[in-house]
C-alpha cells in the first residue's frame, strides 16, 4: 500500500479535465471523441494518479473509492455484448482516498469499499490511459447539496495538483435524453446556445454565473433536466488558479442535446 507521502508536492502543476462523455459506445468505437480523449492522454503529463468525478455516482454524503482493486461497473443499458464484457483493470489507490480526505478538511469524505469504475470514469480514461496502469479512485456526488457545495469542494481538493494528480470531471454540459434525436449531427438551437454560454462565462473567468446556472434562462433550464452531468464541470473549474488558462476540445453539441464539449485547465 503506498503511504500518503509518495504524493509529495512537485513544481509541475498537474492539468485538469472536464470531458463531455457522452455515449459509452466511445470506449470501443473510433469517433471524433475517442480521438480526442486518445490525443489529450498523449499530451498530458505522467500522473501519479488520477482523481475522477463521474456524473454517475451519487450518493447522500461525499464518498471516495479506496479499495486496492475497484471492480469495472457496466451501468448502463440496451449496448453490444462486447461493451458489457470489456474490463478496464486500473489498480486503486487507498493512499489517495486518504489524502483526498486530508486535503478537504471541511467535508465529512467517507472511504467506499463497494463502488469501483463506472462507465463516466472507464470510457473516458480508457482512451487517455489503454494500458491502465495509473492508479484511479472515484469522488462521488452529494446529490443532496447544492451547486455551490460542489464548487467549494473542488477548490478545497486544488493541493492534489501540486502532487501528481490529474482530476478528472466526467458528464456533459447540455444532457437532456428526453429529447434526444437520433442522429448526431443535429442539435437544438437552444443547446447550442447554451454549451456556447458556458463556453463563453468559462473564458471570462465568470465561475458564479455558471455555479449558478438556474439564473442563465430557458436554454439553462432545457439543458439541465438534472444536475448531475453538469456538476462534475464544477469541480474542475472550482480548480482553475487566477490567470491560469483554459481551453477546449471535442467541442460539438450531438444529438440533439448532448454536450460533448471538453474543457482543459492548465
Amino acid at each position: 500500500m503506498k503511504p500518503n507521502n509518495a504524493f509529495a508536492d512537485s513544481a509541475q502543476k498537474m492539468p485538469a479535465l472536464f470531458v463531455g462523455h457522452g455515449s459509452p459506445m466511445n470506449a470501443i468505437e473510433d469517433s471524433e471523441f475517442s480521438r480526442a480523449w486518445i490525443e489529450a492522454g498523449k499530451a498530458l503529463p505522467q500522473p501519479t494518479a488520477i482523481l475522477c468525478i463521474s456524473a454517475h455516482w451519487e450518493t447522500r454524503g461525499t464518498f471516495v473509492t479506496a479499495m486496492e482493486r475497484p471492480k469495472t461497473i457496466h451501468d448502463f443499458g440496451g449496448f453490444p455484448r462486447a461493451l458489457y464484457e470489456y474490463q478496464y483493470p486500473a489498480l486503486g489507490s487507498p493512499a489517495l482516498a486518504r489524502l483526498t480526505q486530508e486535503t478537504a478538511p471541511k467535508v465529512k469524505i467517507g472511504l467506499d469499499q463497494t463502488w469501483g469504475l463506472d462507465h463516466g470514469t472507464w470510457l473516458v480514461l480508457c482512451r487517455m490511459f489503454p494500458d491502465a496502469n495509473i492508479p484511479i479512485v472515484q469522488l462521488s456526488l452529494d446529490h443532496f447539496q447544492a451547486p455551490a457545495f460542489h464548487y467549494a469542494l473542488g477548490r478545497e481538493l486544488r493541493a492534489l495538483r501540486n502532487k501528481g494528480v490529474l482530476i478528472v470531471g466526467s458528464g456533459n454540459i447540455v444532457h437532456n435524453l428526453g429529447m434526444a434525436i437520433f442522429d448526431d449531427d443535429q442539435a437544438y438551437d437552444w443547446a447550442i446556445e447554451f454549451d456556447e454560454t458556458i463556453k463563453q462565462l468559462t473564458l471570462a473567468g465568470d465561475h458564479d454565473s455558471i455555479v449558478h446556472y438556474e439564473n442563465l434562462g430557458r436554454a439553462a433550464r432545457l439543458s439541465i433536466q438534472t444536475n448531475e452531468q453538469y456538476l462534475p464541470l464544477l469541480y474542475i473549474l472550482a480548480l482553475q488558479d487566477k490567470n491560469e488558462p483554459a481551453r477546449f476540445f471535442a467541442d460539438r453539441v450531438t444529438f440533439g442535446a448532448l454536450s460533448m464539449r471538453s474543457l482543459w485547465i492548465g
